[in-house]
């Protein structure tokens, strides 16, 4: 059913400007195509202006509808967190909870423990949105997000996960027999790199080392590209090049006396992971819920 107080046509213009049609938004509201259509257009009746610029291929905000959207979001993120607050008190722990974080720390904090967490919570339904970018977490609607560094928008709140990481450099027995072992910084520029390029950004990883306190780039030949760390391990193990693993990540695979490292006193290092949220979001239980889990099954790490 749909809400036409004022909140609710409020809550119709703010999905739809975050999905990008009034279908998208429809669906996500879980209410028909038509009663968005109509609480959209309530609500630019109420206020005299048209939010969006409509064609037959897409819906864009005008100026009217972005200046509304900037200066709503917050005050409607205070209140669904207000709403759920209330309908958690007392309740079974339940609802959706959106998270975003890179591939490679999903694989570290949170893969090993999905059965684990679904067992103790039944009725929390994760969204796991996997980014190698920065999110924001009203315009996206995420609730928690994970990443290196704690240096956060204003209004956000940081929880370390992780102490300071280490990328590992690493070969495997069939690489030996074709092309050794680097044993200098030197040394890496004859031989071969497993390439990553960010998803978000489309940019390829550079090769970076540490000398003398310093971050150093290193031009590589590279036989594969790939935007999965997955790939990237199945790519070292058959010894495709050297693959760049961070180290709490490769004491998780199971054949890790397998994997050969290589010039170790030049590994970067990297700040600590962080789980970052809006002030006053882990009110609601079952954010809360998640924050707890993530900080007691990281706690090794700390």
């Amino acid at each position: 059913m749909i809400d036409n107080s004022f909140y609710g046509q409020l809550n119709v213009f703010q999905t739809i400007a975050q999905e990008g049609s009034i279908s998208a938004a429809a669906r996500k509201l879980e209410i028909a195509v038509p009663s968005a259509s109509q609480s959209l257009k309530l609500l630019e009746q109420k206020i005299g202006v048209p939010l969006f610029h409509r064609t037959t291929r897409n819906i864009q905000l005008t100026d009217a509808g972005r200046q509304l959207l900037e200066r709503t979001e917050q005050a409607m993120a205070t209140l669904h967190q207000a709403f759920e607050e209330v309908q958690n008190f007392g309740e079974q722990v339940s609802g959706t909870v959106r998270i975003t974080m890179a591939r490679v720390m999903y694989q570290l904090l949170l893969r090993p423990h999905l059965r684990e967490f679904h067992q103790r919570y039944p009725q929390i339904q994760l969204e796991i949105s996997l980014n190698d970018g920065l999110s924001h977490l009203i315009e996206d609607g995420i609730d928690l997000g994970i990443r290196f560094g704690n240096q956060l928008d204003e209004g956000m709140v940081a929880r370390k996960l992780v102490n300071e990481v280490k990328e590992g450099l690493y070969i495997s027995q069939s690489y030996v027999k074709q092309h050794g072992i680097p044993q200098t910084p030197r040394d890496l520029s004859a031989h071969k790199l497993i390439g990553y390029r960010f998803i978000s950004s489309n940019k390829i990883e550079p090769m970076v080392i540490t000398q003398n306190g310093q971050d150093i780039a290193i031009e590589m030949d590279t036989p594969l590209l790939c935007n999965d760390p997955e790939v990237l391990l199945d790519a070292t193990r058959q010894g495709l090049g050297i693959g760049r693993i961070f180290t709490h990540n490769m004491q998780q695979q199971s054949d890790q006396a397998d994997f050969i490292p290589v010039l170790q006193k030049h590994w970067r290092q990297y700040p600590p992971i962080y789980l970052y949220y809006l002030q006053h979001s882990q009110r609601a239980k079952k954010v809360q819920a998640v924050i707890e889990f993530l900080l007691g099954k990281t706690a090794e790490f700390r």
